[in-house]
């Protein structure tokens, strides 16, 4: 079995360290940005994961939200500025209940 080198290890940079590196510090309108648009496709996902287990095309869901497929597609790959109620239907539509939970953020 092949052993890692604990030199080049210690020599590697951190995942926050590169999203630091391309997309800015915590707290920057560019970080800000990519943690919003990770949010986005990372619920999308859901979403599509749970439709295509449930063997139904985004027409279908489509239909049963009063939505456009187009629409469907566009919040499925994150691309969509959806409103909380519109995801909510979507996902009820799923079988998919969320029960939201309110903290407060200290900055």
């Amino acid at each position: 079995m092949r052993q890692l080198n604990p030199e080049k290890l210690a020599n590697l940079p951190t995942f926050n360290q590169q999203l630091d590196e391309e997309y800015g510090k915590p707290g920057t309108p560019q970080r800000e940005e990519f943690h919003e648009e990770a949010l986005s496709w990372y619920y999308g996902q859901l979403l599509r994961d749970r439709r295509r287990e449930l063997k139904m095309t985004q027409r279908e869901v489509a239909e049963k939200v009063g939505r456009e497929q187009s629409y469907i597609a566009r919040v499925e790959r994150g691309k969509a500025d959806i409103q909380l109620s519109s995801f909510f239907r979507i996902a009820a539509v799923l079988g998919i209940q969320f029960i939201p939970t309110f903290a407060t953020v200290l900055k």
